[in-house]
């Protein structure tokens, strides 16, 4: 294209040149003398005579071809008036823009030459002004002009991507023809003269999975479904050429970085069917048990898993949570393990996605599921008691070292140590009791008295032979029970009164009697007078009730002294007499 473009320039300086010197010897051989005589014409009337010279300039706008390399001085055209007839009293000047340093004029011939490459680029054209001036006298022959010499574009810039290296993204799987970006070159060469600025865009490395429109840059998914967990980012080189992208044309490239984001097309899915943990049944309640992992090959929250226990035998002793920063299923204890009653578990987990993506349904369900097998392991505890607690009973009288209750510890681990027992000492309590270090049994070493102590709680520990430093605690009650050692007594001393003038069976008062012994209500007395010492003139009348008796007048009012005797219902028959004051006449 550059040797066409300085042939055509060359050419049309030819040409130009034969029709300036066809003109020019016309001129010459039609009127020699007559030119002669108007130039004298003109120095003798200097420059007012200017205006009736018709304006005689020949040329047109001059063109200078950018990035010349030749040796001599680019010819870039020719001025020439018509007042010049080649007798070399016409001089031509220049001034303006570059002139002396960038272009040149020969005074005689008018041919401009241009000193040295130029660049469009740089300054696309320059603006001269031209004067033909008479050799003789140094006064312009016509007005000053102005014209312009334009740089001729050449094809010396490739197209450039002042943005690039690019950066893009496109969601994983998307369909073909999804658009991912658009990149532009630029090309410094004049748009307005010929291809030199008309680029076009290929794809040198990308395909198949990327194109470019070739007019417009626009970057396109070309392949279906791309998948992130086979290949994340590519490199796509795009090429941007000038010349329409033909043969000769330069190219500039750039480089893009494409990257496919995540979307949720992957569920999760357990490693292996069976996970297997271990936990020691000393295990406190909440307690982590182990973990287990589902992996979910996408990212960020369409990777989060859910894991729950499926319902059945097992599910009610684990429960399991997600650990947000690992996505890990943290196996958790609910309820305490006992190794001597259960030594294994087994339960399904299953592990889901809490976001799923529509599109992506019916490539199968967004779950997966595992057994875990919990192994219960032994720890040494300390010795077991038959029960939590223990009640016992014995009487106030009972002597001492008899055996009043046992109780019963054993080791339920598999070594089956022996258990000893012994009483928590307790500070400022009495010891009433003993127990056998080796049998367990609880026998009294001290006298009871049930109305000074009804109940005694003590602690009895059992500690295992095969390590002391493992022992259990025990409380046990032992109630006093009440023996019939104490008589009724009245409830308090009696004075009666009675009026002289009193009927026969008339109420003069009315007895109630208690006893120190168990019960301290309810007990059933009776009530009667001694044989000895009877009181014709009153009498006792037993009401049948638990704690009261009655006293009545029998004959007359005389003062008499009485006492009553009063029994309970115990076995061993005790009997007081309450000794009343004398009765009173009123």
């Amino acid at each position: 294209m550059l040797m066409g473009n300085c042939l055509l320039l060359v050419l049309w300086c030819l040409l130009d040149k034969s029709f300036v010197s066809a003109m020019h010897s016309s001129a010459q051989s039609k009127s020699g003398k007559e030119h002669h005589r108007g130039l004298r014409d003109q120095r003798r009337h200097g420059l007012s005579g200017l205006h009736r010279v018709k304006r005689g300039w020949v040329w047109n706008q001059f063109f200078v071809l950018e990035e010349y390399m030749g040796t001599d001085p680019q010819y870039v055209g020719k001025l020439h008036s018509d007042l010049d007839k080649g007798d070399n009293l016409v001089k031509y000047t220049l001034s303006g823009e570059g002139v002396g340093s960038i272009f040149t004029v020969e005074p005689t011939t008018g041919d401009i030459h241009a000193l040295r490459s130029l660049d469009r680029e740089e300054k696309p054209y320059y603006t001269l002004r031209a004067q033909a001036v008479d050799v003789l006298t140094g006064r312009p022959l016509e007005p000053e002009s102005e014209f312009i010499i334009k740089v001729q574009d050449i094809n010396d810039n490739e197209p450039k991507f002042l943005e690039g290296p690019y950066s893009a993204s496109v969601p994983e799987m998307s369909p073909v023809g999804t658009y991912v970006m658009q990149v532009t070159a630029t090309d410094a060469d004049d748009p307005t003269y010929g291809n030199s600025a008309r680029i076009v865009y290929s794809i040198l490395h990308g395909q198949p999975y990327f194109s470019v429109d070739p007019k417009t840059g626009v970057i396109k998914i070309a392949l279906p479904n791309m998948d992130r967990e086979v290949k994340e980012t590519y490199q796509v080189l795009i090429q941007a050429k000038d010349m329409g992208g033909q043969l000769g044309g330069l190219a500039g490239t750039t480089i893009v970085n494409i990257t496919l984001t995540d979307v949720n097309d992957n569920p999760p899915r357990f490693a292996k069917s069976i996970f297997h943990l271990r936990v020691p049944e000393s295990a406190p309640v909440g307690s982590s048990v182990g973990k287990i992992k589902a992996h979910d090959l996408d990212l960020g929250k369409n990777a989060e898993v859910e894991y729950s226990i499926v319902p059945g035998d097992s599910s009610s002793v684990f429960d399991i949570y997600t650990d947000e920063h690992t996505q890990e299923g943290i196996v958790v204890l609910r309820k305490p393990l006992d190794y001597e009653n259960r030594k294994a578990y087994s339960f399904k987990v299953e592990a889901s996605n809490p976001h799923l993506d529509s599109r992506f349904l019916h490539l199968g369900p967004y779950k997966d599921s595992a057994t875990v097998k919990v192994s219960v392991m032994d720890v040494d505890e300390p010795p077991v008691f038959s029960r939590s607690s223990y009640n016992m009973e014995t009487y106030e009288d009972t002597p001492m070292g008899i055996v009043i209750g046992a109780v019963t510890a054993e080791d339920l681990d598999l070594g089956d140590s022996p258990v000893r027992y012994s009483i928590e000492w307790k500070k400022d309590a009495e010891n009433y009791f003993d127990i056998d270090p080796v049998e367990g049994t609880i026998t009294t070493s001290e006298a009871l008295d049930r109305e000074r102590t009804a109940k005694h709680n003590i602690t009895v520990v059992a500690t295992k032979v095969n390590n002391p430093l493992l022992y259990s605690r025990v409380s046990v009650t032992i109630s006093v029970l009440d023996v019939n050692e104490f008589p009724p007594e009245l409830s308090h001393p009696y004075e009666a009164f009675v009026c002289e003038d009193a009927k026969v069976g008339q109420v003069i008062e009315i007895l109630s009697a208690t006893d120190r012994d168990m019960p301290h209500v309810g007990h059933r007395f009776f009530f009667k007078s001694p044989r000895d010492i009877r009181n014709r003139n009153f009498t006792i009348r037993d009401y049948g009730s638990k704690q009261h008796g009655g006293s009545r007048d029998q004959e007359s009012g005389l003062p008499a002294e009485r006492e009553e005797h009063v029994s309970d219902s115990g076995g061993g028959g005790d009997s007081g007499y309450p000794h009343p004051e004398p009765a009173q006449e009123r």
